[in-house]
């Protein structure tokens, strides 16, 4: 039954078919062909108990969120401020990139955006500077990355909903390795345009005042995140209030930059109802495919396997790193999460591991797969907006970043604490 889920799973996606449709035609081949039990007859149940929830109301409103953001020109003044701050070190504007996608992760909560975002915004000056076209590349896909890790992100409501898991403590642990794992790709980038200068570009010094007077079109980004994440934490609204805050915030922002018209809106609202119920549709999939799985017995199958292997519990959690890593090469980061969760996620708090230190993890481990080809979505938003060059350079230039998220891989695995103290400790 196993080897049915996987390679029907890694079968259907390469005929194109829709994910969320994907998880549906599993789940009634596990009921056809393996369950006692007529399943489907409960079909209805587990859509109408999957889909009627406040918390899923927090997706669409932070994809608006992100919409009304990229359309109305925020990234591109931030883009502009962070380049006064960051583009001394060794690499100029590379560091721009990651900085700023960093600032956008803390709003979009999507890494697609996050990343055509950015690239939209840098590419041309890229190619206009002459900086290594692979290099430059690559940390906008990689740095697109932290938009589902940094709060407030889509994938950790999905997992907090899935789970049942709190979302502000996920939110909270999501914090600090976030802002590591950008650290970490700016000094990944140091290193290699030290040793290899031809890879960086031009630095680009400012004066104080220069940096002061960016920081008017930082404003607006900080307050942001501030009203969104503190109002939660504060204790004066669910995530779900907080997004709603935060759209509202988002228009004003847009009507004080004069960017707030019928034709943005439209295009914002459209934009968000596409990506919504992409969304809502593997939400729901998984959802029935997790009743199949479970009712057939394939979470017990799965865990008797890993038992009768005879390893320890940190072993365990090696292998299961190991096989998200070369799942991560086939599947999409949200078919991922919501195909996997259901199966993985018990088992790993069974081997005593806390389950939202382990969502973390999971975390960057489906974000190596916004990087990895053949299906590495980043790759090919990236590679649309640089408009020509080949699809490898970018492939290429993501390598140092993706040997970085395993460093953090690392370091949480060995260090828990980094995304377990603020949940503790607020």
């Amino acid at each position: 039954m196993i080897s049915f889920t996987s390679f029907g799973l890694l079968g259907l996606l390469t005929l194109s078919i829709p994910v969320g449709i994907v998880l549906f035609l599993l789940a009634f081949g596990i009921d056809t062909f393996f369950s006692p039990f007529p399943l489907m007859r409960g079909l209805g149940q587990v859509v109408w108990s999957s889909s009627n929830s406040a918390t899923l109301i927090a997706i669409p409103l932070f994809v608006l969120l992100g919409e009304i953001l990229v359309r109305s020109g925020v990234a591109r003044r931030t883009y502009a401020a962070l380049e006064k701050w960051v583009a001394w070190m060794p690499g100029g504007l590379i560091h721009a990139n990651i900085a700023t996608s960093t600032m956008f992760s803390a709003t979009s909560g999507s890494s697609v955006a996050t990343a055509a975002t950015v690239a939209t915004v840098a590419m041309p000056q890229a190619q206009e500077l002459g900086y290594n076209q692979k290099l430059f590349s690559g940390a906008i896909a990689a740095g697109g990355t932290l938009g589902i890790m940094i709060p407030p992100s889509i994938n950790l409501i999905v997992y907090g909903f899935l789970t049942e898991s709190s979302i502000p403590q996920l939110f909270l642990a999501g914090l600090v390795p976030g802002l590591l794992l950008a650290g970490l790709f700016m000094v990944t980038t140091i290193i290699l345009c030290v040793i290899w200068p031809s890879l960086g570009g031009p630095r680009r010094s400012s004066t104080a005042a220069e940096k002061l007077a960016g920081l008017a079109d930082l404003l607006p980004i900080f307050g942001l995140f501030a009203a969104i994440v503190g109002s939660i934490y504060a204790g004066w609204a669910t995530p779900t209030e907080a997004a709603t805050v935060g759209v509202a915030i988002a228009l004003l922002i847009a009507a004080h930059q004069k960017a707030l018209t019928w034709e943005m809106l439209s295009e914002a609202m459209r934009g968000s109802v596409k990506t919504s119920s992409m969304i809502m549709l593997v939400v729901i999939g998984a959802y029935v495919l997790n009743f199949a799985l479970t009712a057939a017995g394939v979470s017990r199958a799965l865990q008797d396997l890993l038992g009768g292997l005879g390893l320890g519990p940190l072993e365990t959690l090696l292998v299961i790193v190991l096989i998200y890593i070369v799942l991560g090469f086939f599947i999409e980061t949200l078919s991922l999460m919501v195909a996997t969760i259901p199966i993985v996620v018990p088992i790993v708090v069974q081997l005593g591991y806390d389950k939202i230190w382990f969502g973390i993890l999971m975390i960057i481990l489906v974000e190596m797969a916004l990087i990895t080809p053949p299906v590495g979505l980043n790759l090919y938003v990236v590679q649309a907006a640089r408009k020509s060059g080949s699809f490898s350079d970018v492939m290429l230039g993501c390598i140092p970043y993706a040997l970085a998220m395993l460093a953090m891989v690392g370091l949480l695995i060995l260090m828990p604490q980094l995304a377990l103290f603020l949940p503790s400790t607020l």
